[in-house]
């Protein structure tokens, strides 16, 4: 048996892929006060498809705690005109995340073929006691790699490069990489990387991938 495009590594994003989408969650909380989606977007989590030094981008780095990115979006909303406070968006998310069995199954499934899995998120070192437990790590995927942990964050290539090198040096054009962003998606694919953006919905996203890496006869 061998495999189509010669895929050995799948890696996933977690938010929006295993879990509900943070940016539905956004959105909602910004509709409830008035404010479209994009505005929401760049006031909370900044300029997604870049890496900059928007307090959530240095959270997500691990330079910053919560509550002093929470204090500098509060102070960003003011000077816009916006009240939105990084808390709201709590309130919108699932306390399991709104878990997808479906996606869970298929890494388990595909790690148990022998494929590299990898999980890559951009978090802030205080959700880390949340989202650890909801996903058995340790069975799913053969790295974790957190971007408040590592200093990293996508769409920074260096993330990509580094999760690559933790798999065992896989060249780009073998591994696949599904997130719900697409600018972190575009980025992987500007590498080298097969790309697959996953919607709230991730069926097409699960068809996608099985066309990467169902076994076809030799």
């Amino acid at each position: 048996m061998t495999h189509p495009h010669g895929i050995e590594a799948v890696v996933f994003d977690l938010g929006g892929v295993f879990t509900d989408s943070p940016f539905e969650a956004l959105r909602a909380a910004g509709a409830d006060r008035g404010h479209s989606f994009e505005d929401s977007l760049h006031l909370v989590f900044g300029p997604y498809d870049d890496d900059t030094d928007h307090p959530w981008h240095r959270a997500e780095r691990g330079e910053l705690d919560i509550e002093a990115c929470r204090a500098e979006v509060r102070a960003l909303g003011a000077e816009r005109g916006m009240e939105l406070d990084l808390y709201d968006i709590l309130k919108y998310m699932s306390s399991d995340g709104g878990l997808r069995e479906v996606v869970v199954e298929r890494a388990r499934a595909l790690r148990l073929a022998g494929y590299r899995t990898a999980l890559v998120t951009n978090n802030i070192a205080e959700f880390r006691e949340w989202w650890r437990p909801m996903l058995p790590l340790d069975e799913l995927f053969d790295v974790v790699i957190d971007s408040s942990e590592v200093g990293i964050r996508k769409p920074d290539r260096r993330i990509y490069d580094l999760v690559l090198e933790r798999l065992g040096g896989i060249p780009p054009e073998r591994a696949v990489f599904l997130d719900d962003y697409p600018g972190n998606v575009a980025a992987a694919v500007a590498l080298g990387w097969h790309g697959i953006v996953v919607d709230a919905d991730p069926t097409s996203a699960l068809e996608a991938l099985d066309a990467l890496t169902t076994p076809t006869p030799s």
